[in-house]
């Protein structure tokens, strides 16, 4: 019985089929490496193109990655105000400031398949998105405690806290809607 199970265990192992949370140590650094060797194969894979393609490729992002770049001034200083406006303002009135740790996550670049510019590129796509996510959810909070009235028009993308504000021209309970709705805010420290 136990001569099978190792037996298994054996082809398990050289077929790279191991589940590393029951494998030996060296059986488990093997299928790690095993499944990075199989990422870079299929990236080399996806790279087997045409010559032309290639450079046209690299032309065009050579061509527009200063306007991409150049963004990421303004996105820092977007991240540092917001960040101190948020320091100062939430404290003050005492609503809940927004942990940036939770939307600012760059995480792409540990992924072995990738050649050192995309993990690049991957970095500051999380940040750049995680940044305008962050400041979104910033804007809402000061909205909420604000003006938490909807607009007259439909407008395309709104905040999870919009579905909750008093409909536009219903002045008669506006007191009791920014009561509420700061309320709400306060609930959440």
């Amino acid at each position: 019985m136990q001569e099978a199970e190792t037996s298994q265990h054996h082809r398990a192992e050289t077929r790279g089929t191991c589940n590393p949370n029951k494998c030996k140590a060296g059986a488990a650094e093997a299928f790690k490496r095993m499944k990075r060797t199989e990422a870079a194969s299929r990236q080399e894979k996806y790279f087997e193109e045409d010559a032309f393609e290639i450079a046209g490729f690299y032309v065009r992002n050579t061509i527009v990655a200063p306007f991409i770049y150049a963004v990421l001034i303004p996105l820092a200083l977007l991240d540092l105000m917001a960040t101190l406006y948020q320091n100062v303002a939430f404290r003050l009135w005492q609503i809940p400031r927004v942990p940036r740790h939770e939307y600012l996550i760059i995480d792409r670049q540990y992924l072995a398949y990738l050649n050192w510019v995309q993990k690049i590129n991957c970095m500051y796509c999380g940040y750049a998105t995680g940044v305008l996510a962050y400041v979104m959810e910033i804007a809402s909070e000061t909205e909420q405690y604000w003006c938490p009235i909807k607009h007259a028009q439909r407008i395309h993308a709104t905040h999870h806290r919009y579905k909750d504000f008093a409909e536009y021209g219903e002045g008669d309970e506006i007191k009791e809607v920014f009561r509420e709705q700061r309320a709400h805010l306060h609930e959440n420290e």
